[in-house]
């Protein structure tokens, strides 16, 4: 998608996400959005350590990937990031860690914020 699409879609959405789901008890504010042409990996990925949900916003399809991918992210927001790294610890790999599963199952309800 092109940057202007996502962006306006981000500050349409992104706020009904933070509104339904709240604040996380690991972080003070809600995760900051970064925008990066990347085309290596994921279409989008949350940094615990800067609280920044960041969007490779060329590899995103259309407004339903968008959304599944912000509310995806925010869960990882709302997931501890100590017990994220202990899961990576104890050797779950992605398709089995936890939080993942979480976060996958979580994006069923982007028709929420449609």
């Amino acid at each position: 998608m092109r940057l202007n699409i996502v962006k306006k879609i981000v500050s349409e959405i992104f706020p009904k996400i933070e509104s339904h789901y709240g604040y996380s008890k690991f972080r003070d504010i809600t995760p900051y959005i970064e925008y990066e042409k990347n085309l290596d990996g994921a279409e989008a990925e949350y940094d615990f350590e800067d609280n920044v949900i960041v969007l490779y916003y060329p590899k995103i399809k259309d407004k339903e990937h968008l959304i599944q991918s912000l509310v995806h992210e925010y869960q990882h927001y709302l997931q501890s990031p100590t017990w994220y790294k202990r899961y990576n610890s104890m050797g779950y790999e992605y398709d089995k860690h936890p939080y993942e599963i979480k976060a996958f199952e979580e994006e069923n309800n982007y028709k929420l914020f449609m």
